[in-house]
């Protein structure tokens, strides 16, 4: 926020701020800023309110509007805040920064060889170690802060403090702060506490204490936040403060910015006391929240931002800062852009718990908006932590498990980054969570703070994963923080807040400052001397790096481009780099350069090169190889270096120049390899013979050798490995193939578990290793399981062989028919494949045959013909082939309802002259229909429409009138649909008025309400307020044509409202004001009055007005007046007044008589009478009093709000300095306290001011007491502690009175202080006194007194004994003891550790016994080790305690345990100390207590029990305590499934279940069952299940070939055998059949109960079996047997046999025979081109009978040119390659009835 520009110009404004510096003494620093304006402004540097001026080493570069300052070898007195202030004619701008001047780290010492390493701090030389760091505080404006740090180190390091990075005289004046140094407790070390005498709020920040030695340096952080009191204003010290730089003062900037965007506010201030900063909103205060953040940046300024604005963000944000020099205010007005598209439903904050749910929601105007959601910054992808629900236009968001780190900012974003946003707060533990990420400079300080719930809570801070040193924690009631000062990349990570189960975490990020990367070293040289080494030597860089940094060697091999490093070196010098430091022998280059943390310097390359051999070692060795017949052996070893070597082969020498060969011509083949160290020898597919070979290599140092081992390898089957499943189709050819390891292995194929033969459909074939089932032109049922099988090893593959898929050509899409009763419905679907298998289904069921339904198949063409259609054969027709389906929807109406629509009658309301419309739909377009009116024909006339449109038949009145209304019929047939009109005229409307009318009238006015009606003679209704009104002598209704009135002759305000004038079906709305006559005040005629009374006395307003009824309001000075006793208000008549029966002064003023419609005004003036005293009626005679006693002046005026004016000897007097002046009533009282000679005079009092008033006097006389004088005074005393003190004085005169007073405070007579008066001589004794006692004694006698100084002195109390260093055991007891010179009171000596008081611990006892003083420990442990001191006040004893660890054993270890799966193991061991936390571990898993694992600890034992142990627990069990680790073994075994029960022998009925079983003692095992010594397999019938621990053999079904023995095993246990016997079921026919006779065509039924359910019967019909399907069903109900025969022929009689079991029943069919005819004909004519094939077709009336084709009268024979089908009825004639010499007629003859066809044949 800046200041705005004025009529002059724009004043200076800053666009970059100059940044704070930080450098190291003697270095350069430079501030750089950017400033504007107009005119340009002229730009000054300023340090300490003096204005700088260029010298040698400071300068003022300029470059356009960027003006710098240049300081060259800073020094620490150049260190401060520089400001910079440009000015010109239109204002004046300040930007600063501070510069921080370091002094340099001292250089490093070199070491020497026999230097000892440093000792640990405290102990001698070393860096420094923060014994105590500063604690983080959280204090009230005003309150004084302590920040004390103690630091250990030698030599005695150098403290210091800063605040935010900048020194503290930087920051404040010194009256603000103080700097205390001292020694840490105990001389350990030294210490320096900063008090701040009066925090304030800019006080807030983190304060960095900073150590430095020789040796190092060391720092630790607090954070200090200082809060306004919420009832004390603020208060400053005081000092003569800077006053805060105002910024020009103009009207509020404005800022734009869109909705769902960031807005940020900067404003920059000055001053001294640095001022303090307010942001306000609206005239309200500002606290940070979420989306609210404050902060102040790098260049001092002061920060808001406003997070995600919305529009309820708008408004006028205000920067205030004030100190107690004054306040500046700067302002900006924030508008919030909103978008056009919007949320219809924004997101709403929301509240959950930690752990639970919160659900977000909002509403987007379109469903088809697509939304994302963020939380801030990140966007959320859908997961089971984030659920994203879309509804419609909703869009919701749930969050599962809330975390303490899901509190936050949520948004909502549509296209056009239009937002939404909303506030989820997690309820729990943690309030204030840690921020998402915090970047951090290297260097600057990082402060985390978390707020808990509850108060004094334990914490815990982590950075990835570790626990973070307590020195930068502290906690102080809610809150907890985390200070890491000058942080580092280390730094860098995950830092979390842990409370229970609630946690917080936050990134944190170190950006890196960029350093100078270190020198390259130099002078570096190489020296080649001994025999396969090489000398380098090198200096140090110049000048040196500021840190600690490495030289880094390279090498790289001549010829190579590669360099690869060989090691690091700390220390300058020389290195001597040997042959074995390279991989293989070779020429070396080699290069050095300078590592630090900063970079890499560039690298120096050594001159040269050097020849280095490196010495080869065995680093894995030969091992003997053992393989099979065939295979590759592989020999290989590993040298540490790369180096050529010798294969031998049975003592023969490998060539090496030959990587691959023979020993000998058809001998063994070989081939060598190396590959960096490893070198190998690769045998090539050796033979038996070849068995016992010795290989061997040999190379400078390293010699090794093994042997070969061949056998005979076991065959197995390389492909494939799984089982593989294949599917072909029909005539495909089939190869299935097995690779075997062994070369012309013979291997056997099976099918389905049988050994297949070959034949021509199946060949097996074997090349070599592969193993060929080839199968020329596979079937369906060539498909099954086939298996190649050889010594225990098998290959298996499913083969499937399937027909080829079945598609259907036409037709594509649903087809829909339409057809009337008895009419013939052919659907037809055509597929790709001739003999392809088709199913017909209707409504899900499938159709079969029948006289009804006939299904036809010619080639690809299948149809399915209703020969004579009715309504119930309609619905969803599927044709079925393959896996595609054709669809055909029937609907089938019936011809005896030829009218579809209307179903019932029709009643038609028509107005006259609509159009009127009578529809009629019949179910045929051809069908004629007659219409008629009141049963005669109607005629087609331009007033009566007849219209036909397809189905649809109309009767037209395009203008119905009256007479047209009636009842209407369409007829067809015996048919009828009636339609019945109705005709009435229009309804009546109301032409005038339109609209709403508003009348408004005077009183007394006559009113007329008109309307005026579309018909003359219609009736009207009319309502006032809802209410019908009445004719009467105050209202007329009146009727003129097509008008009506209502009249109210002398309306009155009563007869005021809404009034509606209501024709049935329209109405008129009139509303009617009546306003009163105007009310008037008739007197006074005047409307303003001036009025003058006596007070006190009476008052009267009178006003009169008319009407007399008109109402008035009195009002006094603008405010309405309310009657009292004190003021009446009356009306009478006209009459209206206002009374005041007492009128005093302050009745004074203007009233206001108002009516409705006028108003009078009074103004009235109230005069006082005089006032007058009247008591004392004289004036009183002199009073005269002595020094030091009161006075009172009294006096009683006659009015008792009268002012008074006290005067003495003319002067007036004043409340105050001894003098009270009081008013009670009309009583005027003047006090005097204690009177001395000053007061004595003339006293007036007069009442008024006014020259003339009356006034009262009184004279005061006070007369002189002799003066007490000292006549000798105190002298100073000095006594040892313990002796009495007196002091004593001489007053006069001898009776004045004595004050005693001890250091201000006066003294009270006691048992230690007495006082005692003998003449003139007064004293004061302090007995036994004490070190407290010494101060300053004073008597006070009169207006005199004299002091002396009282000193106790303390007797010392030194250690004759002293204490003494103490080593000691780990459980043992202490005792330190010291001896004094005196008896020391109790508390005189105080004992320490560590230079902190003891803590309050059980095992620590201080005792004293006269002159000694012991200290005891009982039970040392290794925390009590450290340094102990004993100190008196002037005396002080240190001595070290060391405690030695006691050595932890195991006195009785782990022992193995072995134990059966499912058992218990329990692990016992002793150890030689009680209390020892351990850990167990099972296979390197840490075990933890739970139901299956029990850990106990007592005394010296620990035990392990663990319990329900199975296979997978075997293992290694370990206990691990310190350094002590015993493990033992735990086995468990298995235990051997065995048979709890067996099964038993059974017994069952024939077709009944059934069920063996038997019981393990485990319930994963399998079971094998037999019967008769075989293995069963489960089957349909035969399932086999298991329940638990049971297994279950079931058969279904049971027939008598179940009967037998039946056996269980499991592993090598077996039980058994059992037998299953099977007994046949009894059955004997209930009900017999019964002989049926049928027509050829109908349907015969059957039926025949037995005596049982359960039992399958069998069928035969002339001694052939029958099976369901077709013509044929089947069905069984409980014990009845069904048999349906359908579609009869004449063949089909004969003998049924129905058969179940034993029990048989016969019965006969009779079909009687139907003449044959044809239902189906071809046509009359058929013309078919020459060349191509004609086919003629009839359809029969019953399946199977035999039909006669003829041509010209003789009978044709099947054969190449004719061919004859028969498909059910359907008979074709198919003529082949038609000529013209084949045309002609062709004839069919069935039966008596015969169809014939004409064929031509066109073309040649």
């Amino acid at each position: 926020m800046k200041a705005g520009s004025g009529d002059q110009g724009s004043p200076p404004c800053f666009l970059r701020f100059p940044r704070p510096v930080r450098v190291v003494s003697g270095a350069e620093a430079e501030l750089k800023c950017v400033v504007l304006g107009e005119p340009p402004p002229i730009v000054v540097w300023e340090k300490g309110g003096q204005q700088l001026a260029a010298s040698e080493r400071l300068s003022f570069p300029a470059d356009g509007a960027e003006h710098g300052l240049l300081l060259s070898g800073a020094l620490p007195t150049d260190a401060g805040v520089y400001v910079c202030r440009a000015r010109n004619a239109a204002g004046e701008a300040y930007a600063a920064a501070a510069v921080t001047v370091l002094e340099p780290p001292a250089p490093e010492p070199e070491p020497q060889p026999a230097e000892r390493p440093l000792p640990p701090p405290g102990s001698g030389e070393g860096a420094p170690v923060f014994l105590t760091g500063p604690c983080s505080q959280w204090v009230l404006r005003g309150a004084e802060v302590v920040l004390m740090c103690q630091v250990g180190g030698l030599p005695e390091p150098t403290l210091y403090w800063e605040k935010d990075g900048m020194a503290l005289d930087e920051v404040w004046d010194s009256s603000h702060f103080a700097l205390e140094p001292g020694r840490a407790a105990g001389g350990t070390g030294v210490s320096l506490a900063l008090r701040i005498l009066a925090a304030r709020l800019p006080d807030s920040g983190v304060y960095v204490c900073h150590a430095r030695n020789a040796h190092g340096h060391a720092q630790a952080g607090a954070l200090l936040q200082v809060h306004q009191p919420p009832e004390s204003p603020p208060e400053d010290p005081d000092e003569t403060p800077t006053p805060v730089v105002e910024p020009l003062k103009c009207a509020p900037k404005t800022f734009w910015v869109n909705e769902g965007k960031h807005a940020k506010f900067r404003c920059y201030v000055m001053g001294k006391p640095e001022p303090e900063i307010e942001w306000h909103w609206e005239g309200r205060p500002l606290l940070p929240d979420r989306r609210r953040l404050m902060y102040r940046d790098r260049d001092g300024g002061f920060v808001l931002k406003v997070l995600y604005c919305q529009a309820k963000d708008r408004g006028l944000y205000v920067c205030a800062a004030r100190n107690s020099a004054g306040q500046t205010l700067s302002a900006v007005q924030l508008h919030v852009k909103e978008p056009r598209l919007r949320f219809t439903r924004p997101l709403q904050d929301v509240e959950g718990r930690e752990h639970g749910i919160v659900v977000l929601e909002c509403k987007v105007p379109n469903s088809r908006i697509p939304t994302a959601w963020f939380r801030e910054d990140q966007r959320l992808l859908p997961c089971r932590k984030y659920e994203q629900i879309e509804e419609g236009t909703v869009r919701r968001l749930i969050i599962h498990r809330l975390k303490a780190d899901d509190d936050g900012v949520y948004l909502c974003e549509m296209r056009g980054r239009v937002r939404t946003v909303a506030n989820v707060t997690v309820k729990g533990p943690i309030l204030k969570r840690l921020p998402r990420k915090l970047d951090v400079l290297e260097g600057e300080n990082a402060v985390l703070l978390v707020e808990t719930r509850e108060a004094g809570v334990e914490g815990h801070w982590s950075r990835d994963g570790e626990e973070l040193p307590a020195t930068c924690q502290s906690s102080c009631g809610h809150m907890h923080a985390l200070v890491l000062p000058g942080v580092t990349r280390e730094d860098a990570g995950e830092v979390t807040f842990n409370l229970g189960n609630s946690r917080t975490t936050t990134l944190l990020r170190v950006k890196c400052i960029k350093h100078n990367p270190p020198g390259p070293p130099v002078m570096a040289e190489m020296f080649k001397g001994q025999k396969n080494t090489v000398l380098l030597t090198w200096k140090p860089p110049e000048p040196p790096p500021e840190t600690s940094f490495i030289y880094r060697l390279e090498r790289q091999e001549v010829g190579s481009e590669d360099w690869i490093q060989c090691f690091s070196i700390e220390k300058a010098g020389a290195v001597e780099v040997p042959g074995d430091c390279v991989p293989a022998e070779g020429d070396y280059r080699f290069r050095i350069c300078t590592v630090s943390e900063h970079g890499r310097s560039p690298h120096i390359v050594f001159h040269g090169s050097a020849h280095l051999v490196p010495t080869a070692r065995l680093v894995k060795g030969l091992e003997d190889v053992q393989v099979y017949d065939g295979e590759d052996a592989i020999f290989s070893l590993d040298l540490s270096t790369i180096i050529q070597g010798i294969w031998f082969l049975n003592g023969e020498e490998l060539k090496c120049t030959e990587p691959e060969g023979q020993v000998e011509p058809g001998a063994l083949r070989y081939r060598m390899e190396q590959k960096g160290l490893q070198h190998r020898l690769i045998l090539q597919t050796v033979k038996h013979q070849d068995s016992g070979a010795l290989v061997g290599f040999s190379c400078p140092g390293v010699q090794d050798s093994a042997a070969l081992t061949i056998q005979e390898s076991p065959v197995h089957i390389l492909n494939p490995q799984d089982k593989v499943s294949l599917t072909f189709t029909t005539s495909d050819r089939v190869v299935l193939t097995c690779e075997l390891s062994r070369m012309d292995f013979p291997a056997t194929w099976y099918k389905d578990g049988q050994k297949v033969e070959e034949s021509e459909s199946l060949v097996v074939k074997m090349d070599g290793r592969r193993h060929r089932l080839i199968l020329p032109e596979a079937n369906v049922q060539d498909s099954g399981e086939f298996e190649c099988r050889t010594e225990g090893v098998s290959a298996f593959f499913s083969v499937t062989v399937q027909d080829p898929p079945v598609h259907i050509v036409d037709p594509q899409e649903h087809v829909f028919v339409h057809a009337i009763t008895s009419e013939c419905v052919m659907l037809t679907c055509v597929v790709d494949q001739e003999d392809a298998l088709v199913r017909w289904y209707k409504d899900g069921q499938e159709v079969e045959e029948s006289d009804f339904v006939m299904l036809e198949n010619d080639g690809p063409h299948h149809r399915l013909v209703l020969p004579a259609a009715q309504p119930p054969d309609g619905g969803e027709f599927q044709c079925v082939a393959g896996e595609e389906r054709a669809y055909f929807t029937v609907t089938i109406t019936d011809v005896s309802s030829w009218i579809v629509y209307p179903s019932g009658k029709v009643y038609v309301a028509a107005v006259r002259l609509e159009r009127v419309v009578l529809t009629c739909e019949l179910c045929r377009p051809w069908a004629e229909v007659r219409w008629t009116k009141d049963g005669e024909e109607v005629v087609e006339s331009p007033a009566l429409l007849l219209q036909k449109e397809d189905t649809i038949r109309r009767l037209v009145l395009p203008a119905v009138q009256l007479e047209d209304s009636g009842e209407y019929l369409c007829e067809i047939d015996d048919e009828s649909a009636s339609f019945t009109v109705t005709v009435t005229e229009p309804p009546v409307r109301i032409i005038y008025p339109r609209d709403e009318v508003t009348l408004i009238a005077v009183s007394l006015e006559c009113v007329v309400l008109m309307c005026e009606l579309s018909q003359e003679d219609a009736p009207v209704r009319w309502y006032k307020d809802g209410l019908e009104v009445e004719e009467s002598e105050a209202l007329v209704l009146e009727s003129d044509g097509p008008r009506r009135r209502l009249v109210l002759p002398a309306a009155q305000p009563e007869d005021g409202g809404e009034f509606v004038c209501d024709a049935g079906d329209d109405s008129a709305f009139f509303t009617v004001t009546v306003t009163a006559p105007p009310e008037r005040i008739v007197h006074p005629a005047a409307r303003s009055l001036d009025l003058q009374f006596r007070a006190p006395g009476r008052v009267e307003l009178r006003c009169e007005v008319a009407p007399a009824g008109s109402q008035v309001c009195w009002y006094k000075d603008g405010l309405e007046v309310e009657a009292s006793d004190a003021l009446q208000l009356g009306a009478e008549g006209p009459t209206r007044t206002l009374t005041l029966p007492h009128a005093q002064p302050e009745d004074a003023g203007e009233y206001v008589c108002e009516t409705r419609d006028e108003a009078v005004t009074f103004n009235v003036s109230l005069a006082e009478t005089p006032v007058q005293f009247l008591m004392p009626e004289r004036a009183p005679s002199p009073l005269c009093v002595a020094p030091g006693e009161p006075v009172v002046l009294s006096c009683e005026l006659s009015r008792a709000s009268a002012p008074v004016f006290w005067s003495h000897n003319g002067e007036p007097v004043q409340d105050g300095e001894g003098l009270e002046l009081q008013a009670e009533g009309p009583r005027r009282i003047l006090c005097i306290r204690a009177a001395d000679p000053g007061h004595a005079g003339l006293y007036t009092c007069q009442a008024g001011a006014a020259p003339g008033s009356p006034s009262l006097s009184f004279t005061v006389q006070v007369t002189e007491l002799p003066p007490v004088k000292l006549i000798s005074e105190l002298t100073p005393l000095t006594v040892h502690e313990g002796d009495d003190a007196t002091f004593r004085c001489e007053v006069s005169p001898p009776d004045a009175d004595v004050t005693w007073l001890r250091n201000g405070a006066v003294v009270t007579p006691g048992p230690q202080l007495e006082m005692a008066q003998n003449g003139s001589s007064h004293t004061l004794t302090i007995r036994g006194c004490q070190l407290q006692d010494t101060g300053t004694v004073t008597a006070r006698a009169g207006g005199t007194s004299t002091s002396a100084r009282l000193h106790v002195r303390e007797t010392e109390l030194l250690f004759l004994r002293r204490l003494q260093d103490m080593r000691a055991e780990e459980g043992q007891d202490v005792c330190l003891e010291v001896e004094t010179g005196r008896v020391g009171t109790a508390g005189a000596v105080r004992w320490m550790r560590g230079g902190e008081p003891l803590p309050l611990d059980s095992r620590l006892t201080m005792a004293q016994d006269g002159h000694i003083h012991r200290l005891s420990i009982h039970g040392v442990i290794l925390a009590d080790q450290g340094t102990y001191g004993c100190e008196s006040h002037h005396d002080r004893t240190l001595a070290r305690l060391s405690v030695r660890p006691r050595q932890l054993k195991a006195l009785r270890p782990l022992e193995d345990v072995t134990i059966s799966e499912g058992g218990s193991a329990t692990f016992q061991l002793e150890l030689s100390q009680e209390g020892v936390t351990g850990e167990w571990a099972q296979g390197g898993v840490r075990l933890q207590p739970g139901p299956k694992c029990h850990i106990h600890a007592e005394g010296h034992t620990h035990r392990l029990e663990l319990s329900g142990l199975g296979l997978a627990d075997s293992g290694c069990i370990s206990f691990t305590a310190d350094s002590l680790r015993c493990a033992a073994r735990l086995s468990v075994r298995e235990v051997p499934v065995t048979i709890v029960r067996g099964p038993q022998n059974l017994e069952v009925t024939e077709g009944d279940t059934a069920t063996l079983e038997c019981e393990l003692s485990q319930a994963l095992a399998d079971v094998t069952w037999e019967k008769d010594g075989r293995e069963l397999t489960p089957s349909p019938r035969l399932r086999l299940q298991a329940l638990g621990t049971r297994r279950l053999l079931q058969l279904r079904r049971c027939c008598s070939s179940d009967a037998g023995t039946y056996s269980c095993a499991v592993g090598t246990t077996r039980v058994g055998p059992v037998r299953l016997t099977v007994r046949e079921r009894a059955v004997s026919v209930l009900c017999e059949l019964q002989s049926v006779q049928a027509r050829e065509g109908d349907s015969a039924r059957f039926e025949c109960t037995v005596s049982e359910t359960e039992i399958t019967g069998r069928w035969e019909l002339g001694g052939r079996p029958l099976r369901a399907g077709g013509r044929v069903r089947i069905r069984q109900e409980g014990k009845k047997h069904i048999l349906v025969l359908s579609s009869l022929l004449a063949e089909d009689a004969g003998e049924v046999r129905f058969q179940a079991g034993p029990a048989q029943s016969l019965a006969r069919l009779e079909v009687e025979a139907l003449p044959l005819q044809m239902c189906r004909r071809p046509p009359r004519e058929k013309t078919v081109l020459a060349g191509r094939r004609a086919v003629l077709e009839v359809t029969v009336s019953r399946s199977g009978s035999h039909v006669c084709w003829l041509w010209e009268g003789v009978e044709l024979c099947p054969g190449g040119k004719y061919e004859m089908r028969s498909h059910g009825p359907t008979h074709s004639l198919v003529i082949h390659d038609v000529q013209p010499e084949d045309q002609g007629s062709y004839c069919c003859q069935a039966g008596q009835d015969s169809a014939h066809t004409q064929l031509l044949v066109e073309g040649d």
